[in-house]
């Protein structure tokens, strides 16, 4: 087994990781996905993708955009089934990788995701001088306790009102 380099480098216990190498998928498609995810629960996150997998809900596109058409009611976009796919297998490995450590499944938060342009590699045959696309995705998932929100409470020196006076003013008579 080879030993990975991951762009995170703080993992503590109450996180879990995973990656993908190698992946036959765009890089840009995968640029933009990650950068759509990242940081939403690991529920929202697989809702989002299975969507965009139906065509039901497009991943919005904001830099790799050159020639992209809009969406409905977004603007670019693309329905990148096959980079949402592969992130989504990442994204379950991220969670039984979280379960098997211990954490709850239930609110884990993608609190990195990031993903780099593969090695490159050339297509075989008489067509020569094409690549193949491939691209590596890092996913690390944390789990984050909420603590309940408390009301504040109020001070009763800065709620004293205030009486506002009110002056006129009286414009100067004009003498003829």
């Amino acid at each position: 087994m080879a030993v990975f380099k991951y762009a995170f480098q703080n993992v503590k216990e109450n996180m879990a990781i995973a990656s993908g190498r190698n992946l036959n998928i765009s890089p840009k498609q995968c640029i933009e996905i990650c950068n759509y995810i990242r940081g939403r629960k690991t529920s929202q996150a697989k809702m989002i993708l299975e969507d965009a997998m139906a065509l039901r809900r497009a991943i919005p596109f904001k830099r790799f955009t050159n020639g992209l058409g809009h969406k409905p009611g977004i603007a670019s976009g693309r329905y990148a089934v096959n980079a949402c796919t592969e992130i989504l297998k990442i994204i379950k490995a991220a969670e039984a990788n979280a379960k098997n450590k211990g954490l709850s499944g239930t609110n884990l938060t993608l609190i990195h995701a990031a993903a780099q342009r593969g090695p490159k590699q050339w297509h075989y045959g008489r067509q020569k001088r094409s690549e193949f696309k491939n691209c590596h995705v890092e996913i690390v998932v944390a789990e984050i306790k909420e603590t309940p929100r408390t009301p504040k409470k109020k001070d009763e020196t800065t709620t004293q009102t205030t009486e506002k006076k009110t002056v006129k003013k009286t414009s100067p008579k004009k003498t003829e």
